[in-house]
């Protein structure tokens, strides 16, 4: 298995594909870089050369016990844009590794990045508070780490069984192979990451983190996405940054990269011009 080694000792894993402009693909929580295959085989089919890693305790990544936080993650994902000298990538992130692509970017420059693609993503903040009322109540994410710590894997199956892929809308047949596949993978990962990790995509805000972005930002959000709601993240996302672009989705669900992958992957790459 390909790996690198961070500066804390921690092995991240990476899949690297193609030659090419590189797209990096970062995941969504609790899963892996497996969750963007069908977008890697995509782009790799157009001429791309596509880099997706596991976040750190989260599928063949270390399940250390510590580092579970955005700054760690745009770190780990800084060693690996480096240890692959990288240049002009395009970085895709979906949800949690929506907000990872945004501090990375924000923490680590430019200088290596031609463009960014949100997905469902977790910016700017997701928890409600004073400054942001019309963020989910803090209450929402204390239950998920209520059920994670409890049974986690019953929790695996009713995340993606309901409302992750929009199954529980009326008239949408869920998938069994999505489901067990979601499970899958957040199976292999740490619990000890995954509990923290809810912390890092709720409450980390990255209003300021956007407002430093330059590139070009496509920002992809369905509207009845009922993990990240769509009126407090991704039109507010596409204004902060400096050069965004906002597509709306009407009716896609939060996981819309595997649900809606032909609508999403045809039209990232040309909104996108990769």
């Amino acid at each position: 298995m390909a790996m690198i080694t961070t500066i804390d000792g921690t092995e991240i894993f990476y899949k690297d594909w193609g030659t090419g402009q590189p797209i990096v693909f970062s995941h969504g929580w609790p899963l892996s870089s497996d969750d963007w295959d069908t977008q890697m085989l995509f782009f790799l089919q157009q001429g791309s050369r596509v880099i997706a890693h596991d976040r750190r305790g989260h599928g063949r990544s270390t399940q250390t016990a510590d580092g579970h936080d955005m700054d760690h993650y745009a770190d780990d994902l800084a060693a690996l844009t480096s240890h692959l000298d990288l240049r002009d990538a395009v970085h895709v992130g979906h949800s949690t590794g929506g907000g990872e692509v945004v501090r990375y970017i924000a923490r680590h420059g430019e200088r290596r990045v031609a463009k960014a693609v949100l997905v469902s993503a977790v910016p700017p903040l997701m928890v409600q508070t004073e400054a942001n009322p019309g963020g989910l109540p803090k209450s929402v994410f204390d239950g998920f780490q209520s059920q994670v710590a409890a049974n986690r894997s019953e929790f695996y199956r009713a995340l993606p069984s309901g409302p992750f892929y929009g199954f529980n809308r009326p008239g949408v047949e869920p998938s069994e192979a999505i489901i067990a596949n979601w499970w899958r993978q957040g199976m292999m990962g740490s619990a000890k990451a995954h509990y923290d990790g809810i912390v890092a995509f709720s409450q980390t805000d990255f209003t300021d983190d956007l407002k430093r972005i330059t590139v070009p930002v496509l920002v992809m959000h369905g509207d009845d996405d009922q993990i990240v709601p769509y009126a407090d993240s991704g039109p507010l996302s596409a204004e902060l940054v400096q050069n965004g672009t906002l597509k709306t989705y009407a009716g896609f669900p939060h996981g819309m990269p595997t649900t809606q992958a032909e609508t999403i992957n045809t039209d990232g790459s040309v909104r996108s011009s990769v």
